[in-house]
């Protein structure tokens, strides 16, 4: 296996190209939208830059790195890939469209493997014609500092196919963990919930939201508190993960606080939009609650 394609051109995907283009594979980073892809870019020397600051990287291996990425505004410059990585928005007909189209155009042993955290590998695969080499592998953000690869096999998903991207995980630095196709999976299937129970705890008013991620932070050596963490995965797609999960499962425990629901309508997306349950800005490490979670002000609304 010698050329990756990255369908994506967000944090995903270019965390996902890094990492391949600096482990010496040719990368092929696809976006429809030339702006994201020279944002990708820059934030990939930027990432490489860092590392060379802390002595991980030399010169040459920055200088490799992005000389072995290209970019692409359409599907076919996948045409020649041995892997493709679809790494695009966490929505189950954008991905079964671009999973259709790269059927088409990849050669028929293609490997065709999605970065998703929740949607069935399966009803991905549904679409092609090549259900044994759909897979999928679930990357953790940052990409190119989180060693866990979540790889995910489809209910047709060959053991070939399987063994040869545990391999290439491998290669590449990373610690690959076997799963089936149920939804979740395993990461999102443990965190999602413990989410969804720390924002059930603000809305009912157990506790602030500095107290709530202070017990799980000093309490359970979590690197960061829960609420902290949605803001950065997104609270939209926080939203997104726990639908798959109700939906999937049919069980109420999975059901999204009403508080999430409110606040990915009011636009309240976490790091993406500035404002989750803290406030973010772009330069400062300095955490502040969001002001619609100031404790006496909000304890006394719920």
């Amino acid at each position: 296996m010698e050329k990756i394609a990255v369908i994506g051109a967000g944090t995903m995907g270019n965390g996902i190209a890094h990492v391949f283009a600096q482990s010496g594979y040719k990368v092929i980073l696809i976006d429809r939208d030339p702006n994201a892809l020279t944002k990708a870019i820059q934030t990939i020397e930027k990432n490489l830059d860092r590392q060379l600051s802390k002595g991980k990287i030399d010169e040459q291996t920055k200088a490799s790195a992005l000389a072995n990425i290209q970019q692409a505004t359409d599907l076919n410059g996948a045409k020649q890939a041995d892997l493709v990585i679809e790494a695009a928005t966490e929505n189950m007909e954008i991905k079964q469209q671009i999973f259709k189209q790269l059927d088409a155009v990849c050669p028929p042993t293609t490997i065709l493997a999605t970065n998703t955290s929740s949607i069935s590998i399966t009803k991905l695969a549904s679409v092609t014609s090549r259900a044994d080499k759909i897979i999928g592998m679930h990357f953790m953000n940052p990409v190119p500092v989180m060693k866990l690869v979540e790889i995910i096999n489809g209910y047709s998903t060959s053991k070939e196919v399987t063994k040869t991207i545990e391999e290439l995980s491998k290669k590449i630095g990373k610690v690959p963990a076997m799963a089936n196709d149920y939804p979740g999976f395993i990461a999102n299937r443990i965190l999602m919930p413990m989410i969804n129970e720390a924002i059930y705890s603000l809305f009912e008013g157990v506790a602030g939201v500095e107290e709530i991620d202070t017990v799980m932070k000093l309490g359970m050596a979590h690197p960061m508190g829960p609420l902290q963490l949605a803001d950065f995965i997104g609270l939209d797609v926080c939203l997104s993960i726990l639908e798959v999960l109700y939906n999937g499962f049919g069980n109420p425990k999975y059901a999204p606080c009403p508080l999430l629901v409110n606040m990915v309508m009011a636009g309240k997306l976490g790091v993406k939009s500035g404002e989750g349950f803290y406030q973010w800005q772009h330069g400062t490490k300095e955490l502040k609650v969001s002001p619609s979670f100031a404790k006496k002000d909000f304890l006394e609304t719920v």
